[in-house]
């Protein structure tokens, strides 16, 4: 009995077997436990993209492309892996995670094949005739055109390429699907003009633009173009563009053709360094802010405006009817902002569609999950916009504002009236201005060597002049069609000049603030691994990874100048001398030598070496000199 009490004896266990047997398979089902919790559905969905944007950096950094057969192996690989750890949540996930890399690495040459075009090697002169595709943008100079179905006439030689993009200067006005014919010029679209600058022949290709050129008389229309809606449309922002100039001038007007129908060729080369100087460049570019002033504005007042109407909430939802009007009203807006072809404004609104689909839908707008499906979207349809300085730049910010917002949500209704409103007008305006400058200063100071130093302080004094202005626009756009918008144009261009001044006066006080700093492209890699890490965690340790960015970009992903610069489509050459860049050939006044100058933020002297009819040699201080030989009797 007292055997049966006291049960199996402790002795008669293996002791130094108990900590392998009993221990070891707990701890590691907790370890798989955190990874599986770490790694759950919602997490997973918000990596995808970045997993995406990896396999399309690993894909630019070869010479070529690997084989078909290789991707192809690749892919089986990763779908016979997925379904075999169908029942196994870890393994599956993170062989997800690898199907979106593999996805990402696939993309480019899919998206080249399907959109891609040859590109023009050697220029190209005669009469062709053509289809208009798109009117890009109206200058002084003359509209920049997309034409496709190049044609040649007479003993002019067929073109390799898909579609190019001109400039006429002289003809009838011009409207998509015209068939045009003239004497035209085509040649090779440039490429950077930096290192590591805007590519602008790979963004060319996967737009299927294989040249630039230009109409060298005036075009004549063969056939005009069915109507239907990229007619209308053009018609409309044309309509709009001609009732902006008739009563906007002066710096106004540029800014106002931009923000109105996304037309930037007006906007002058002074306005644009102070407002890039300033932070407030991104006023003029139809993306987020002006979007979702719209389709707030539209919501807002349309919900109080029907909930006056008697019994209307017993038929429909009136918060949910306002977002339809709403969802309407910035898929019209992105229309008269070039559609699909301005890219942050496709994105905003891309954005702003799901963000009113869960108000429709009764869930959270505004979460990370949000950003991610329209980020996929977006990569999916254009994979080479990952590349494009918009995208990185809008990405950040959205990433940023909305991990802050789910961090730091308000709970509950907030009161205090009018004034209990403009406080949390200006503190959501400064919190928001420094939070998108802070997560997109890294991008902004690799593309532009540019820094706003003084951002946070021209958002504020322009929050005054944001909300008038965006209802000008809005008003000004209602009324064209009555006739009756020459007072509130009015009013708009005086806003206008006013935002202009706030620039300058804050360009001005950035003086000698100012940074031109120059980076390596592993600047944007961090910043991409900072972003995953903000975006994938939360709660404090979200902000490790940001914490860590700049001290690693100091000191892996700073750069220094070049000493020697050659540009590909003229004779400019420079050479770092003791006291800066100077030329040892080429014209200061050219477009690659103002490039040098505004990238590297230091003057390019006009000359330098011993030049005589055989060839220039400048010396460096660096221990070697450069010959540039005119004649083939300096060899």
């Amino acid at each position: 009995m007292s055997e049966v009490l006291e049960g199996p004896r402790v002795e008669h266990i293996d002791a130094r077997k108990l900590p392998v047997r009993k221990l070891a398979a707990p701890q590691r089902a907790d370890a798989a436990t955190r990874l599986a919790t770490l790694l759950d559905t919602r997490r997973l969905f918000i990596l995808l993209p970045f997993g995406l944007i990896a396999g399309l950096v690993l894909f630019v950094q070869g010479e070529e492309g690997p084989a078909t057969w290789l991707l192809m192996a690749m892919m089986a690989a990763l779908c016979a892996g997925l379904l075999l750890a169908r029942r196994e949540p870890v393994t599956f996930r993170l062989l997800v995670l690898a199907a979106s890399v593999c996805t990402g690495f696939c993309l480019l040459p899919l998206h080249g094949a399907l959109f891609g075009t040859r590109m023009l090697a050697f220029p190209a002169y005669g009469t062709y005739e053509a289809r208009v595709d798109e009117i890009v943008s109206e200058a002084e100079s003359g509209r920049r055109v997309v034409i496709s179905a190049i044609t040649p006439t007479g003993e002019a030689r067929a073109l390799p390429i898909r579609r190019a993009r001109i400039v006429v200067a002289d003809g009838p006005s011009l409207a998509p699907g015209d068939i045009v014919s003239g004497a035209m010029r085509f040649y090779a679209v440039p490429g950077p003009a930096v290192p590591g600058g805007y590519d602008t022949q790979f963004h060319a290709y996967f737009d299927g633009v294989g040249a630039f050129g230009n109409a060298t008389g005036a075009v004549s229309i063969v056939r005009s173009g069915p109507d239907g809606p990229e007619r209308t449309i053009d018609g409309l922002r044309q309509t709009i563009g001609q009732r902006i100039d008739a009563q906007i001038e002066g710096v106004a007007n540029g800014l106002a053709r931009s923000m109105m129908i996304g037309d930037q060729s007006r906007i002058t080369d002074d306005v644009r360094e102070v407002m890039a100087t300033s932070g407030l460049a991104h006023i003029y570019s139809i993306s987020g802010l002006h979007l979702s002033l719209v389709a707030i504005g539209v919501l807002t007042v349309l919900r109080y405006l029907l909930i006056l109407v008697p019994g209307i909430s017993r038929f429909v939802s009136v918060k949910k009817l306002a977002a339809v009007v709403a969802l309407l009203a910035a898929f019209f807006y992105l229309l008269l902002a070039g559609g699909s072809s301005n890219v942050p404004a496709f994105r905003s609104t891309l954005m702003i569609a799901l963000v009113l689909g869960a108000v429709l839908a009764g869930r959270r707008a505004l979460t990370m999950r949000n950003v991610a499906l329209a980020a996929l979207v977006i990569i999916l349809t254009d994979p080479a916009s990952v590349f494009r300085p918009s995208f990185q730049l809008s990405f950040a910010a959205v990433v940023a504002l909305i991990g802050a917002y789910e961090w730091g949500r308000p709970e509950g209704e907030a009161h205090g009236g009018a004034l209990g409103w403009l406080r949390r007008a200006i503190v959501g305006t400064a919190l928001t201005s420094l939070i998108a400058g802070l997560a997109t200063l890294l991008f902004s100071a690799y593309h532009f060597q540019q820094t706003a130093p003084l951002g946070l302080v021209a958002n504020l004094m322009a929050l005054i002049l944001i909300m008038p202005i965006m209802t000008a626009i809005v008003l000004g756009a209602l009324l064209m069609p009555l006739g009756w918008e020459a007072p509130v144009l009015e009013a708009l261009q005086v806003l206008l000049e006013a935002l202009v001044g706030i620039a300058t006066l804050v360009s001005q006080w950035s003086e000698g603030l100012s940074l031109h700093p120059l980076l390596t492209p592993l600047a944007l890699l961090l910043g991409l691994g900072a972003l995953a890490w903000f975006a994938f965690f939360e709660g404090w340790v979200r902000l490790a990874g940001p914490a860590l960015l700049a001290p690693a970009v100091m000191l892996f992903a700073v750069d220094r100048p070049p000493d020697v610069l050659v540009a590909d489509t003229t004779r400019a050459v420079a050479i770092r001398t003791a006291d800066g860049l100077a030329l040892v050939d080429g014209k200061p006044t050219s477009f690659a030598v103002k490039v040098w100058a505004e990238t590297y933020g230091e003057p390019i002297a006009a000359a330098a070496g011993r030049c005589d009819s055989v060839a220039c040699i400048a010396e460096s201080p660096r221990g070697f000199s450069l010959a540039l030989v005119n004649d083939p009797a300096g060899f």
